[in-house]
């Protein structure tokens, strides 16, 4: 708890380019729970070095991610919006938790195995340590909440396991945190391939709509979506891409399926992705608009990286000198 309130943490890697399925189904839900929570936003660039990356395009990558938190409507004095890297708790705790964590736990983790299988000339230790890092990114800040996923829940699993071990040794050390389960976030497929998640690695550039694509660019994609040869707009598991359509345009414009069915009765599929399109188009246009003035703005998005990271290396020390101390390193001479 910070000043009366329970803490929640979240972060995003500063890999590839967001998708609209990352801001619908993730940071626009964000904006809304720094009112009930003490909030916790990193870019978590520590954990993108699993996988090679070009420096200089990473630096930029996670400043545009940063920007885009704030694009969004996250307000950096309400919420903690920081990278990852900036806080050296982040990496120090997790050397410790390593020490707490048995090798058949990181065996067990199945985004391991998936990442391997994709990076098979690069399966270096920090890619099996990865859930420990996760682990300290959330016990850092004493967490009570992480919005977490489907995907994400088996990490949140060894990050409970890992801290009730350490609590059960060393006393009431970290807390425990929850499942954050709001109102579900909108879980948006592929546009080539609406049996899978839109994904910012995709390799077909048609695929996904990333948050600063041009409009016409946006409506030119949902052009090219896949649909089926039924010619029905029904919300149906049988009609996926149809399904996929509507989930966006709900989610865009926060009517339910059965309303948006009803909208588009009689229409035709390419009356439906225009409509989409459009609709996408509208809501990412203040996000964009605010990106780029807000890029332009340079000392004053350092002073929020400086501020920021002040804030959070502040809670990150509370916890961090508490474990040490528990674990027996010497006391700091100050």
């Amino acid at each position: 708890m910070i000043d009366g309130k329970k803490v929640l943490f979240s972060g995003m890697q500063a890999t590839g380019t967001l998708t609209l399925g990352n801001y619908l189904g993730a940071l626009k839900n964000w904006v809304t729970l720094s009112e009930e929570y003490e909030c916790f936003y990193s870019v978590v660039d520590l954990h993108s070095i699993t996988v090679r990356q070009e420096p200089a395009e990473l630096r930029k990558r996670a400043r545009n991610l940063l920007t885009l938190y704030l694009a969004a409507g996250l307000d950096p004095q309400k919420n903690c919006i920081y990278y990852q890297s900036h806080v050296s708790g982040h990496a120090e705790l997790s050397w410790i938790l390593n020490c707490f964590t048995y090798m058949g736990e990181l065996n067990r983790m199945t985004q391991f195995k998936d990442k391997a299988a994709k990076h098979a000339d690069n399966i270096n230790a920090g890619l099996f340590t990865y859930p420990v890092l996760m682990a300290a990114d959330i016990l850092l800040y004493q967490t009570d909440m992480v919005p977490v996923g489907v995907d994400q829940m088996q990490h949140l699993e060894i990050t409970r396991d890992i801290a009730q071990r350490f609590n059960a040794i060393y006393g009431d050390v970290f807390t425990i945190p929850e499942a954050y389960i709001g109102k579900a976030g909108a879980k948006i497929m592929s546009l080539q391939n609406p049996q899978k998640k839109m994904s910012k690695s995709d390799e077909n550039p048609n695929a996904s709509i990333y948050l600063m694509d041009e409009p016409d660019v946006i409506l030119r994609k949902f052009k090219r979506a896949v649909t089926d040869s039924e010619g029905q707009i029904l919300y149906r598991e049988e009609q996926p891409g149809i399904r996929n359509l509507l989930d966006i345009y709900c989610a865009c414009t926060e009517k339910n399926p059965q309303e948006a069915v009803k909208e588009f009765e009689g229409k035709g599929y390419g009356e439906l992705k225009e409509a989409v399109g459009e609709t996408v188009v509208s809501l990412l246009k203040p996000v964009q608009d605010e990106f780029a003035r807000l890029s332009k703005d340079k000392s004053y998005l350092d002073s929020i990286i400086k501020e920021n990271a002040q804030k959070a290396n502040y809670y990150a020390t509370k916890t961090l000198r508490k474990v040490q101390k528990k674990v027996g390193f010497p006391e700091r001479i100050r």
